[in-house]
């Protein structure tokens, strides 16, 4: 497989999260997002969206949209299974992770920070604040729903914690102070002491610039 991935694109972030607790291997592509390679033909021949993350097949498929990657991986593999088995306890997994997914990230990502800035002139304060705004209202609603177990969503992992660790992550590049979500941080921290995820983390990525 071939993932087509940026270090720090929280959606290429979580599919990498999850082909390594899976343990999938695969190559990665690097696509170079403030150099706008995404925008490039011969990216564009591989997702026409101009998004990562995508995902080479071994048959030449490519899959894109990191939710229904994470669903097809889920469906393809039984190693370490990222949804539990409960049906009303897998839609809890799911409306945790879509906070993240449909709430929090569209409106954060970097095609719209960028349109704020430059098409609407907004000052890098007011950026920040807007930045700030929507995660807060994502967490707010989070923060509240960890309240037993290791993780997200309970005692074992889960796709609401592949979708929670690239969120905080970008939360605090962003300097969002995090310490009314001691929740949320808690599992944050316990997940990145787990080597799927310290692998997939943008610092150990080989995309990443040089310092």
């Amino acid at each position: 497989m071939e993932l087509y991935s940026y270090f720090r694109s929280t959606a290429a972030y979580r599919v990498r999260i999850a082909l390594n607790l899976k343990g999938i291997d695969y190559e990665l592509r690097p696509v170079n997002l403030l150099k706008e390679e995404q925008k490039s033909g011969w990216y564009l021949a591989v997702n026409p969206m101009g998004l990562v993350p995508a995902l080479r097949l071994e048959d030449g498929t490519v899959l894109s949209q990191s939710t229904a990657i994470l669903e097809w991986l889920e469906e393809t593999s039984t190693a370490m299974p990222l949804l539990p088995a409960d049906p009303s306890q897998r839609a809890r997994v799911r409306a945790m992770a879509n906070i993240i997914a449909c709430d929090i990230h569209p409106l954060n990502n970097l095609r719209i920070l960028k349109y704020l800035a430059g098409e609407l002139g907004v000052s890098e304060d007011a950026k920040k604040a807007w930045y700030h705004h929507w995660i807060q209202f994502g967490f707010d609603a989070l923060e509240p729903q960890i309240a037993d177990g290791a993780y997200t969503a309970g005692d074992g992992l889960s796709m609401a914690d592949i979708y929670l660790v690239p969120q905080v992550f970008n939360a605090l590049r962003f300097d969002m102070d995090m310490s009314p979500y001691p929740a949320i941080m808690s599992v944050y921290n316990r997940c990145n002491e787990l080597d799927a995820f310290i692998q997939a983390h943008p610092d150990n990525q080989r995309d990443k610039p040089a310092t």
